[in-house]
């Protein structure tokens, strides 16, 4: 049988864990959001459709930039914290 206050502890061991680089994650999401939105729209951007579309094509990069921040940053704290149970 499983320990209840292992299941405790595990459940507040992940919300601790998500709230690494949740900032990152979440403006990075908004920014792939954005830039795949631009990216559409420059269909019907007319005169300005190269702009747009380089505009959302960085959104995407930056956007997935910070998301690979969020990660590393999560992976980190993570080895951190069991470097720390040993």
């Amino acid at each position: 049988m499983i320990d209840p206050q292992t299941e405790v502890q595990v459940a507040a061991y992940r919300a601790e864990l998500r709230t690494v680089g949740r900032s990152q994650r979440l403006a990075g999401f908004g920014l792939v959001l954005l830039g795949a939105i631009l990216v559409w729209a420059a269909t019907r951007a007319g005169d300005l459709a190269g702009t747009v579309q380089l505009a959302g094509y960085g959104a995407l990069a930056a956007g997935w930039a910070l998301m690979l921040t969020a990660i590393f940053l999560r992976t980190r704290y993570h080895r951190r914290r069991l470097r720390e149970l040993n």
